[in-house]
Order: structure tokens, then sequence, then C-alpha cells
């Protein structure tokens, strides 16, 4: 009887267990096979500042970077245009910007200052930080601000292929479901992940892809020795899991007026230097890691319907 008993737990653990363990990933979802792993290298920043341009631009043309996102408040942002001119197929998104984080090198909202005067600091700026933007912003707001940036990149006739969140505050549960609104409503991907729960398969119903993973640690890796950022790249590329992942990077270009904007963070151009690095090329090729676009997402998504 025990070991009757015993039994019949273990088969009842593995009945729970087994739905979760065969749960596809959202790769598997939108059409690769369960044990494909596909990355999209996506390059923050774009239209901050020269800098960035130009070594988005560079990474782009190299091949390893498949995506990238504008600032759209900015000063560098007409600087992108002769870019898109020659590319416009680029994957290129918004990355929604509700801070502005720089001592001396500041942007406002596009919605004005009378439209969202809780994105507004005492400069007329958009606040320095997330936590000011959560205590003095409302949803609306934000949402205002949004839309905002979205039309202005329409207006100046770039394509907008996805968005995502400057220093991650619309993933902040104030904003979260506004972010999501306007992706929805426009039928523009958002850069969104399982562990956002009900926003996320709100997200997928609403008929946009839903990525597996995040990587955004290459921050972290605070280095200016190339051979070792590119091994932190290899490292990565080689233990990417099954799915779909979003790796975050930022390709900025050193020239005489970046270090006064970032304070002279110098280990932020070992990702311009290390995705136009052979080494890093040679990882992705001999791993068989699929890249891929946010176009290409929603193209399968929209072929995937409401399965």
């Amino acid at each position: 009887m025990i070991r009757a008993g015993l039994f019949l737990i273990a088969f009842q653990f593995i009945a729970l267990v087994a739905p979760l363990a065969a749960e596809p990933t959202y790769g598997e979802r939108l059409g690769w096979k369960p044990e494909d792993r596909v990355l999209i290298i996506h390059c923050d920043d774009v239209g901050m500042s020269l800098a960035n341009n130009e070594g988005a631009a560079e990474a782009l043309d190299y091949g390893l970077v498949t995506s990238v996102s504008v600032m759209m408040p900015c000063p560098w942002v007409p600087g992108w245009l002769p870019y898109m001119k020659e590319h416009p197929d680029t994957d290129m998104g918004l990355h929604l910007t509700l801070t502005s984080e720089y001592d001396a090198y500041r942007w406002g909202p596009l919605a004005g200052k009378n439209q969202v005067p809780g994105l507004t600091d005492e400069h007329g700026c958009l606040p320095d930080n997330v936590t000011l933007v959560k205590k003095n912003a409302t949803p609306d707001e934000v949402e205002l601000e949004i839309r905002a940036q979205l039309d202005r990149a329409l207006t100046m006739g770039l394509p907008v292929s996805h968005m995502d969140s400057h220093m991650g505050t619309l993933f902040e549960p104030e904003f979260i479901e506004r972010y999501a609104k306007v992706g929805i409503e426009k039928q523009i991907p958002i850069l969104m992940v399982p562990r956002a729960g009900e926003i996320a398969k709100k997200v997928w119903e609403g008929g946009l892809p839903v990525l597996d993973h995040v990587h955004s640690e290459s921050y972290n890796w605070k280095t200016t020795d190339i051979d070792e950022k590119v091994g932190h790249y290899v490292d990565a590329i080689k233990n990417l899991k099954p799915g779909i992942t979003y790796m975050i990077i930022h390709c900025t270009k050193p020239n005489d007026v970046i270090g006064v904007i970032n304070g002279h963070r110098d280990f932020l151009y070992g990702d311009y230097q290390a995705l136009i690095d052979p080494r890093t090329k040679k990882a992705i090729e001999e791993e068989g890691i699929i890249l891929t676009t946010m176009k290409e997402l929603k193209a399968r998504r929209d072929k995937v319907g409401k399965n």
C-alpha cells in the first residue's frame, strides 16, 4: 500500500509538472523549432548623439546588429535620417524616452510642457531619473508622450517596426498598461517578455509577438579591454537558451564629444567594437544562432493568427 501510495503521489507530481515542461516557447509559437536559439541583437540610444548614430550604423552594416531604436526627443535624430534613406528596410523602432539623465546635455518632452507637466522638470526637460517619473507623471501624461514620440517619427518619415523603453521606465507597474495599449492599438510590436504575466498574454492575444528572454547584462561589463568584452559576448552567445532572446547593447563610437556627455564611460565603446569583431561573428555562426528582427517576429505573428 505504501509503495502504491508513493507511486500515486509520483504520478500526480508528474501530471502537475508535465504541462509546465511542455509549454512551448514563443519562438516555437512563431514557427521555429523547440531547440532553436533565435537572437535579436538590439542597439539602443540611436539619435542621442553623433557617436551613437555612427556606432549603430557601422554595427548594422557589419551585420550582427539586427535592430535599433531611436530616442525621438534627442537632438541627433535628424542626423539619423540619411542612414534610413539609404537603408529603408532597417529594423528601426522607438526607444520611448521619458527621462533626460545627463547633466549638461538635456531634452524635453515632445508633447510639450503644458500637456505633460508631470514629465517636465524645473528646466523644462524630462526628469533625470525613473523615480521622478513615477512620482510626478500620470499614466495619461505618459501615454500622451508615447503618442507624441510616435507621431514625430512618422512625421519625419521614419518607419517604426517596434517600440521599447529607455531606462525601462515603461515597465513600471504604473505605466506598462499604457505602453501595451498603444502597441496593440497601432499594431506595433513592443519589447515584452513572459514574466510580465497577464500583460504579456494580453499583448500576444492582441496580435503582437512576445519574446522569451531579454539579455541586458552588457551594461555591467565595465571593461575597456576589447578582448575581455568580446569574451563576454562569446560566452553569452554560447549560453543562449532556446526561444527568442532580445540582446540589448549600446554601440557608441568614440569621438571628442561623447565622453563629455556620458561622463567618460569608456566601457560603453566596447559594445561597438565587439559587434564589429569577427570573433563575435564566428561564435554566432558556430553556435548555429538564428539572427532575426522585430519585423520578422511581427510577420510570423500575423501568420500564426489567433493560435
